[in-house]
């Protein structure tokens, strides 16, 4: 189940990513990652820390429920 919902919750950053046309290095400034560390986050090789969420949020402009939008959902 974690790993589904970390599925999605990467999904759905990718998918804002391009929809808003921010660029990753924007978004792993503002995380304090580097363009590497990041990329490897997206990719599902590096955890999604918890306390990335609101920063993510803040900077896609959009809600920490959004990030998990179909999380759960059977």
């Amino acid at each position: 189940m974690i790993e589904r919902d970390n599925a999605i919750l990467l999904e759905n950053i990718r998918k804002i990513l391009d929809e808003k046309g921010i660029k990753h290095c924007k978004l792993a400034n503002r995380l304090g990652l580097s363009n590497a560390e990041f990329s490897r986050m997206l990719s599902g090789k590096r955890v999604v820390r918890a306390c990335y969420i609101p920063s993510i949020a803040e900077v896609l402009g959009c809600d920490c429920n959004d990030l998990f939008r179909g999380a759960g959902a059977e």
